[in-house]
Parts: C-alpha cells; sequence; structure tokens
C-alpha cells in the first residue's frame, strides 16, 4: 500500500516548506540568540542588516517577531507531518520503524536542498554570463547549501544500508562471525560519534552562540550552522546504526554479487516506458 501512495503531492511540498521554514529560521536566528540570553553589539547590528521583515509586530522580547515565531513553531509541526506522510519507495530499504522514517524523510528534504542548490547555482550562471552582473552570495549559497546536503545524505545512506562496504571477506564468515563483525563495526561507529561529539560540542556552541559568519561579502553564518548540525547528524548516524544492528540481526545472510547493482523494478518501468515487451 505504501510503495502505491508513493510520490504524493504532499510528500514534495511538506519537505520543501521545512526547507522554506528552516532557512527563514536560520537567516533570522540573531533575534532569537538576543532575546533568548545571548549579547553583543556586533550581533545586533548584524541583525539589523540582514532582518527581512523589519517593520512586523514583536511578540517577544525585542527582536523576535511574529513571522519568526510562526516559522519555528512550524518546524516541528511540519517534521512530524513528513514523518508521518513519507513513503517507502520500491527500490528503498524495506526497514521501516520510526527513526527509519525520520531519515527516509530527511532524504527527501535533501533532494529538494539539492533543487534549490540546482536553482542558485543556474541563477549564478545565467546572470553572470548573460546580464553580466554576478552576485555576491551565490557561492557562498551554493557552500552553504552543499554542506547540508552532504551531512543529510550521510544519514539517510545509513538508513538505506548504501554506505560503502567491502563484503569480499564477510561474505565468507558464518553468520556468528558476521554478527560479530556486525557489532565490531557498529561500536566502532558510536565510538568515534562520542567522541566526535564530546570533543566537539564545546566548540560547536561557541560559534553557534556567537553566530560566527564566514567572512565573505555575503557573510553567512556557515561556521555557526555546520558545526553544530554535524554533531548532530553523526548522533543520529550512531544511532541509526545502532537500529541497523538490530533490525538486521535474526535475517537471513546475504550473498552479495554484481547483479545487486541491478535494480529488476526500475528495468521494467524503462522497458514499459519505452514500450518494450
Amino acid at each position: 500500500m505504501e510503495e502505491e501512495r508513493y510520490g504524493t503531492l504532499v510528500e514534495w511540498l511538506v519537505p520543501m516548506a521545512l526547507v522554506t521554514v528552516t532557512g527563514w529560521v536560520i537567516w533570522h536566528m540573531p533575534a532569537f540568540i538576543l532575546d533568548w540570553g545571548g549579547h553583543g553589539d556586533q550581533l545586533a547590528a548584524h541583525f539589523v542588516r540582514v532582518d527581512l521583515t523589519p517593520n512586523m509586530p514583536i511578540v517577544m522580547g525585542t527582536y523576535i517577531d511574529i513571522v519568526d515565531m510562526l516559522a519555528l513553531i512550524a518546524i516541528p509541526i511540519l517534521i512530524y507531518l513528513g514523518v508521518r506522510t513519507v513513503r517507502r519507495a520500491p527500490m528503498e530499504f524495506e526497514s521501516w520503524g520510526p527513526l527509519d522514517r525520520l531519515a527516509v524523510f530527511i532524504g527527501r528534504v535533501t533532494m529538494m536542498l539539492v533543487v534549490v542548490l540546482c536553482c542558485v547555482m543556474l541563477y549564478e550562471v545565467f546572470v553572470r554570463y548573460v546580464l553580466n552582473a554576478g552576485t555576491l552570495w551565490a557561492n557562498e549559497m551554493s557552500l552553504w547549501l552543499a554542506g547540508f546536503v552532504f551531512l543529510f545524505s550521510g544519514l539517510y545512506a545509513m538508513q538505506q544500508r548504501s554506505h560503502i562496504r567491502i563484503f569480499l571477506i564477510y561474505d565468507m564468515f558464518p553468520r556468528w562471525m558476521q554478527h560479530v563483525c556486525d557489532v565490531i563495526s557498529t561500536t566502532l561507529i558510536v565510538t568515534f560519534a562520542f567522541f566526535l561529539i564530546y570533543g566537539g560540542y564545546g566548540e560547536a556552541f561557541q560559534k553557534f552562540a556567537r553566530w560566527e559568519l564566514f567572512g565573505s561579502a555575503f557573510n553567512p553564518p556557515l561556521p555557526a550552522t555546520i558545526k553544530p548540525t554535524v554533531l548532530i547528524v553523526i548522533g543520529l548516524v550512531a544511532l541509526q546504526a545502532v537500529i541497523n544492528l538490530f533490525a538486521d540481526w535474526n535475517k537471513e545472510p546475504v550473498i552479495h554479487t554484481a547483479a545487486d547493482d541491478i535494480d529488476e523494478d526500475e528495468i521494467e518501468r524503462l522497458k514499459k516506458a519505452v514500450g518494450a515487451d
């Protein structure tokens, strides 16, 4: 049933809406930092420059206006709707627990980020080479979006079991030895995530609290956003690895061959599209 309903309009609208409201909150994050414990004339001056709705009614503190608050409230609502409405595509892994649904939904959000990234790049090419009026923001915006795409793709790849793995020796082991290898690899992932979060939390918090900027003409907050996102995503990747371990524990061993790269469903769809028998 879920495969038949895959690709509905809501699966495109909810991720794009989440990208939009989250982008708004991130751009206006100095308002939240200033009103919820942050301080600094430099940050306040920066927010005055980047505020997109300077004349909107203030609903909290000194800086947070009604649009900012509505966007912030919309984020958890859209995440809930996205996790509830996301559907597994035929070519996606069959595991479908709560965190699996979240990872797949984040994968859909990543798809929307790729669309936005392509639009930014195409716009820059057009204005630079057709209108001879290049932008100051397209390059940094592309780097910013690409950073989020790279990070979110890692979580989706872990959920889909599509990360790089070498099966040559693994497939030769008996099942109990494969379990040992799975436990070791998962332990290494969790250990790496723990020490990365433990060692990077202080720096990430400082970069976020002072809303550290990129230092270019456009001056986006890459350090303030990318560093905390790295820690959040690596934590989710480690959690997903543990869930994968338990979900795959009692499954029959899979012998990997070159035929695994062939998607039979995709071939059949292509045959129907070209009218082949």
